[in-house]
C-alpha cells in the first residue's frame, strides 16, 4: 500500500489527489519561538512532499505570524496549526493575549524596521485574516497559501 506522500506521486499527471493532513503545536511566547516554528514547519512540509517555493513561502509567513504574536501580545504561549487539503495549505497562529487592535498591515515605510510583515503575508497568500481565538481573549491569524509538490526526481537517460 502506498503512503499518503506516494499517493500524490502515483497519480497520473494532471490528476488532483487530495490527501488531507493536519498538525498543531504550541510554543512558549519567546522571541526564539519564531525560529522553532520555522524549523517544525519546514520539517513537516518536507515530510508532506512540498516543493521549495511552498516551503520558502510558508517559512516566511509562519515566522512573521509567530513574531507578531510574541511581540504584540501578552501571551504565554502560541499555537500554530497547519492543515493541508489538496492544493491549499491553511496556517493559523493563535495567541493568548489580545492586543489593543487586530493585526493589520503597516504603511510599509522602507526606512522603518517594522510594518511590512503583513504586507508580505498578503502578497504570498491567496487570502488571510483575523478572528477571535476559539478560547480566551486572544486572536487567530489565518492564512491560505498555495501548496505544490516537489517535482519527481527522474532518472537520467542516455
Amino acid at each position: 500500500m502506498a503512503s499518503y506522500r506516494d499517493a500524490f506521486r502515483l497519480a497520473d499527471p494532471g490528476d488532483i489527489v487530495a490527501v488531507d493532513q493536519y498538525t498543531v503545536f504550541r510554543l512558549p511566547a519567546l522571541r526564539t519561538s519564531a525560529a522553532e516554528a520555522r524549523r517544525r514547519v519546514l520539517a513537516l512540509l518536507s515530510e508532506w512532499g512540498a516543493d521549495g517555493e511552498t516551503r520558502d513561502n510558508t517559512e516566511l509567513v509562519v515566522s512573521e505570524l509567530v513574531t507578531n504574536a510574541v511581540c504584540h501580545t501578552d501571551s504565554e504561549s502560541i499555537a500554530c496549526e497547519l492543515r493541508l487539503s489538496g492544493a491549499l495549505l491553511r496556517l493559523r497562529v493563535t495567541d493568548e493575549g489580545r492586543p489593543a487592535a487586530p493585526p493589520c498591515p503597516g504603511p510599509g515605510d522602507t526606512d522603518g524596521e517594522g510594518g511590512r510583515g503583513l504586507l508580505l503575508v498578503e502578497a504570498l497568500s491567496h487570502a488571510w485574516g483575523t478572528a477571535s481565538a476559539p478560547e480566551g481573549p486572544g486572536h487567530t491569524v489565518w492564512v491560505e497559501l498555495p501548496y505544490a509538490l516537489a517535482p519527481l526526481a527522474r532518472p537520467r537517460t542516455a
